[in-house]
């Protein structure tokens, strides 16, 4: 009689993101006795293979050949194989290679099985000092400066404490522009998290720019955190746009400093309270 073999498991096992050593037992067990590890970058992988004296092959699985290395994965999993996914660093698929191949081998119902460990986006956020009850995970910002502009935009209502990436030689841009959105809200910039130059700068947006200033350049792996807005939502307009008219009220009022210091209070960006202040203004001076 013929036998169906029952088809393997793809496991989503977590690597450090920089100490070595910060590997969970379970995930050395499961790369110690998989068929084949899906990496992507082979080459960095196997110093963490070596490391630990794991010896399972290796097979390239990144942005630019995910596509192809799918079918060939499903395959191996089809016919029995145990295949683990691995990224460079932390958590796979997370703002890293592998969604393609998850999603397949769920829609052909192969057990895909998590092996947690460590994230730099968690590992971040516990050491910030900044709220984390709540939080979003919004990774790399897109690259074109319009699109990245709107998801800034839409980000700046986010109550919840917001987790970007970014490469060290934009990080200065990127402090930058969520300033310019955002307002002058409280931060941290991580970097090198787990590796002997660790590093958490913390402050303001502004206080953290004036830090990175003298420096000509960044460098390391960065993970940046935002306080989300103070008040949220309708609301947090509405206090503000009575505090803004309050100020207009005071003797010798400006609006470049009341926009400064409502910026700041609310976590928003001085061209909305200074606009914001020119239109209650325009309805006074109609009225």
């Amino acid at each position: 009689m013929k036998t169906t073999t029952p088809a393997g498991k793809l496991y989503i096992v977590a690597t450090p993101i920089g100490h070595l050593d910060d590997i969970t037992i379970r995930a050395v067990s499961v790369l110690n006795r998989v068929q084949v590890i899906a990496a992507e970058d082979t080459r960095n992988t196997a110093r963490l293979l070596s490391y630990h004296h794991i010896g399972a092959p290796l097979i390239s699985c990144h942005e630019h050949n995910e596509d192809d290395r799918v079918s060939t994965l499903v395959a191996r999993l089809a016919g029995g194989e145990d295949v683990a996914l691995v990224s460079d660093a932390g958590t796979p698929t997370l703002s890293d290679p592998g969604y393609r191949l998850v999603k397949t081998a769920v829609e052909n119902g192969i057990q895909v099985i998590p092996i947690p460990g460590p994230s730099a986006a968690v590992g971040a956020l516990s050491a910030s000092g900044l709220p984390t009850d709540s939080f979003v995970f919004v990774g790399f910002l897109p690259r074109k400066k319009g699109k990245r502009a709107e998801a800034l935009d839409a980000l700046k209502v986010q109550p919840r404490t917001l987790i970007f990436y970014e490469s060290p030689r934009r990080m200065k841009a990127l402090i930058e522009e969520v300033a310019a959105v955002m307002g002058d809200r409280e931060a941290v910039l991580c970097r090198e998290m787990t590796k002997p130059h660790e590093e958490f700068i913390r402050g303001r947006l502004s206080d953290i720019l004036r830090r990175l200033a003298a420096r000509v350049e960044i460098k390391g792996e960065c993970t940046f955190l935002v306080s989300g807005r103070g008040d949220g939502g309708a609301t947090s307009d509405e206090t503000m746009r009575r505090e803004i008219e309050a100020a207009l009220a005071e003797p010798g009022a400006r609006l470049s400093g009341i926009s400064r210091r409502l910026a700041g209070k609310y976590g928003v960006s001085r061209k909305f309270i200074y606009q914001e202040a020119l239109n209650i203004q325009e309805r006074k001076d109609a009225s």
